[in-house]
């Protein structure tokens, strides 16, 4: 029996999503109508993930879509917006009706858990991949040129457990039950730092979401901002998922494994306090400095080189 087609797709499985403030028209007609909330800037944001590439083909579809829209939310996070709508291109190699209701389901339930609403979108024959691109508003959006020399630099959280996870994920290794289920939350349950980035966004100068590597995505800062950082790889704050699946690696995988979505961000020397008030689980690894672009990495006081420039996607 032939699954549903495209604009049965769309109708039973996309066409009841919650609609929020702002939407004015939403799924159904040639395009979306919004209405931008007043005095803020509109943010927007697009990623493909692709089977194969950026999630197994055989994941659980209600995981795969939580990621799909987690990852793109976080790029909100990291210019501070708030997250208000998101379209949806879906392409399928074929018509399946029960990995259709799940992935549905698991898109739904985290649309709902951020507030964010589906507004349109596509869907087609092809290789199985998933673009989402979401739409938010901010105040005071945060940038990634904005650092300067002196500004202390931060992270949100720990690192290095989504890397870690990886082998998990991709059946390499085995693992009790308890860390086969934190490995899947670590990989396709990344959690966009929203509430952080308001947190912070009336002091730091600067801030990047951590999805290829650490010392990746601050070199996008230095380079933006035209200056250096030195890092203190003994600093980083550390996952206990990667010390417990990685071992000695772990510190390898904090500095340059990607997808844990945490934040990178800079704060000046006088907000330090003032910053420990507002986000008291951030960590201080480093310190920009002035210079070309490049990130300095230092261990045990020693010069430290990763083995890896974090991920590239060609």
């Amino acid at each position: 029996m032939p699954g549903p087609g495209e604009f049965d797709i769309i109708r039973d499985y996309f066409s009841g999503a919650p609609q929020g403030a702002g939407v004015v028209l939403g799924i159904g007609d040639d395009c979306a109508l919004l209405q931008p909330p007043a005095g803020e800037l509109l943010a927007t944001s697009v990623d493909t993930l692709v089977a194969g590439r950026h999630f197994p083909a055989d994941g659980d579809p209600a995981l795969i879509a939580s990621r799909a829209l987690r990852v793109n939310l976080s790029d909100l996070a990291a210019m501070n917006a708030r997250p208000l709508w998101f379209t949806l291109a879906l392409t399928l190699p074929e018509s399946d009706a029960d990995w259709l209701q799940a992935f549905a389901d698991g898109l739904f339930m985290c649309a709902r858990e951020y507030g964010v609403s589906l507004v349109g979108g596509d869907t087609t024959k092809g290789p199985l991949s998933i673009t989402v691109q979401v739409t938010g508003s901010s105040a005071a959006p945060l940038r990634r040129d904005g650092a300067r020399a002196g500004d202390a630099v931060y992270v949100s959280g720990p690192l290095g457990a989504a890397a870690a996870a990886l082998p998990v994920i991709l059946g390499q290794c085995e693992v009790s039950d308890r860390e086969h289920r934190r490995a899947l939350a670590a990989y396709y349950e990344p959690v966009p730092q929203l509430h952080t980035a308001a947190a912070i966004g009336a002091i730091a100068t600067s801030a990047v979401d951590i999805s290829d590597g650490l010392l990746a995505d601050l070199g996008h800062i230095c380079r933006a901002s035209g200056v250096s950082a030195e890092v203190q790889i003994d600093a980083l704050p550390v996952a206990e998922l990667a010390r417990a699946l990685a071992g000695e690696r772990a510190l390898e995988l904090a500095a340059t494994g990607g997808d844990d979505y945490q934040l990178c961000f800079t704060v000046p020397a006088d907000k330090l306090a003032e910053l420990e008030a507002l986000a008291p689980g951030a960590v201080r690894i480093g310190t920009v400095i002035a210079g070309d672009g490049r990130v300095h990495n230092r261990l045990n006081g020693e010069n430290w080189a990763a083995a890896s420039a974090g991920y590239q996607h060609f």
